[in-house]
């Protein structure tokens, strides 16, 4: 559960909202400003058409109601982390009172997952929802390069590659009554009261992720001064937040943001996220450009996205996995 002590302020305290259908050059500069500060903005007018959202979110909604051993079906165990899962989040002993399904976006392993008598329904629901998504992933991400002066698509040529590494989240969080039900009710009432851990604290190690809920709160992202901001739900607004790779490309400049998800409401809560990544060998490291701009040492070595996420993976949840890339620690 979260604890009492933690500083968490109003809801969407100084969080930036940033309009994508007014004067290009003045969203480019809001979003590298928001990328700079927190690493984390909302975006509204993103012109992702509303029946491909709402088709995802039924499609999802329809899947979590299933039984437990039809939702384990999902996915083949040796493909893990992706499928289904229940509370265990990753490999390492993390677990929150979430349920979610993982799916990696490359066309065959999708088509090889079997959602029972409604597969071709999900499967072109996502289709049409990720593609929509990644349009406007693409397009945050050739703004900020714009806003930061460097060549046209720098960042987006990394997550429209055919072998790109991205992935889909459906995540379903049950509400405080269902967790009450469960067998909460030893707890003591203060406990009880406590908001509950979802998902706990962490960056993305992706570029970049873009977040949508239900009109259920429960994101609340992390800001310098260590503070927890809580993330009003905005059904016709999508989140994006900085990932660890976008950190090491710009330098230091942009902010992984750290984030998490509690259980508060009595109602379900249900999120849906694209993790935006590049091809397993691409280089990821500080970009030239960046460095003599700001004229400021080199923060990371360069690495592979293959590397990174596989050591990412060996991590707890929490845990700070950029530090050992830093260009001040040895190789070794």
């Amino acid at each position: 559960m979260v604890k009492e002590s933690q500083n968490i302020v109003a809801v969407d305290q100084d969080i930036p909202v940033i309009d994508m259908s007014l004067d290009r050059s003045r969203v480019s500069m809001q979003m590298v400003k928001a990328c700079e500060t927190i690493g984390f903005f909302k975006v509204v007018n993103h012109a992702v058409d509303p029946d491909v959202i709402s088709r995802m979110e039924q499609e999802a909604i329809n899947f979590f109601a299933k039984p437990v051993l039809e939702k384990k079906s999902v996915g083949p165990v040796v493909n893990r982390p992706f499928g289904y899962g229940l509370k265990d989040i990753g490999l390492k002993g993390d677990i929150g009172e979430v349920e979610y399904l993982l799916l990696h976006m490359n066309p065959l392993v999708l088509s090889q997952l079997s959602f029972g008598n409604d597969s071709t329904k999900f499967s072109s629901a996502v289709t049409c929802y990720v593609e929509a998504v990644k349009q406007l992933a693409c397009e945050i991400l050739d703004l900020t390069a714009e806003g930061l002066r460097l060549p046209p698509h720098t960042f987006s040529k990394l997550i429209r590659a055919v072998d790109s590494d991205s992935v889909l989240r459906l995540n379903h969080y049950p509400s405080s009554d269902q967790f009450l039900n469960s067998g909460a009710t030893k707890l003591s009432d203060m406990s009880v009261s406590l908001p509950r851990v979802g998902f706990g604290e962490h960056t993305d190690p992706q570029i970049l992720t873009v977040l949508r809920s239900n009109g259920v709160g429960g994101l609340q992202v992390a800001f310098p001064d260590g503070s927890w901001v809580p993330v009003s739900p905005d059904p016709s607004a999508f989140c994006v937040l900085v990932g660890d790779l976008l950190q090491v490309l710009t330098n230091g400049r942009f902010i992984s943001v750290r984030h998490r998800a509690v259980t508060t409401e009595h109602a379900s809560r249900l999120s849906m996220a694209y993790f935006a990544g590049p091809s397993a060998h691409a280089k990821i490291g500080p970009l030239p450009a960046i460095i003599t701009a700001a004229d400021q040492p080199r923060l990371y070595r360069t690495f592979t996205w293959a590397d990174y996420k596989k050591f990412a993976y060996s991590l707890r949840l929490g845990d700070n996995r950029l530090d050992i890339f830093c260009s001040c620690v040895d190789d070794k």
